[in-house]
């Protein structure tokens, strides 16, 4: 199966210019969302996690049932001020200012091994930060995924810079 034929693109949004790869038509798709997550647990289980980080949104959609298959935990990543307790922050650039993720203060034990997963890699940013966020708090990352990787952006060469192996399902050059 081709998990590209049941990802949709939708051009100009969110902005003029932009081609949106959406996963929403994988996830309506019973057995193309199962081939994708067992395509996926194949992928990850060499990086030996004891938990999986899912970055706000669209990456707990990955991560969670993930996380379930493989036997380990799922933390989240998420957006300034959406997570109860305490929690450590990493403030990030972006192309035009910051932004801030969190996770909670306890969710990563010193020395777990953390795979970091999105739906999407594009330029890296989100994904770099969320990995300094959980070396900050303790954990190693072993790894990190996405269902979809645009190639023509650096967010590969982002990751290795941070030596962090990255791999995906999907590919677009353009």
């Amino acid at each position: 199966m081709d998990i590209k034929d049941h990802i949709r693109s939708i051009p100009d949004f969110p902005k003029p210019g932009i081609l949106f790869y959406d996963i929403s038509t994988l996830l309506a798709h019973a057995d193309a969302w199962s081939v994708a997550m067992s395509r996926m647990a194949r992928a990850i289980r060499d990086f030996q996690p004891d938990v999986l980080a899912g970055i706000e949104s669209r990456g707990f959609l990955v991560a969670a049932p993930l996380a379930l298959k493989l036997g380990c935990g799922f933390v989240m990543v998420r957006k300034k001020g959406k997570l109860p307790g305490k929690t450590i922050r990493h403030e990030y650039a972006l192309e035009y200012g910051t932004d801030t993720i969190e996770i909670q203060e306890d969710a990563i034990a010193k020395g777990q091994r953390v795979v970091v997963l999105d739906d999407l890699l594009a330029t890296g940013g989100t994904m770099a930060a969320a990995i300094e966020l959980l070396r900050r708090v303790g954990g190693q990352v072993s790894g990190a995924a996405s269902i979809i990787e645009l190639t023509f952006l650096p967010g590969r060469k982002r990751l290795s810079e941070l030596d962090v192996p990255f791999t995906s399902l999907a590919a677009y050059d353009e």
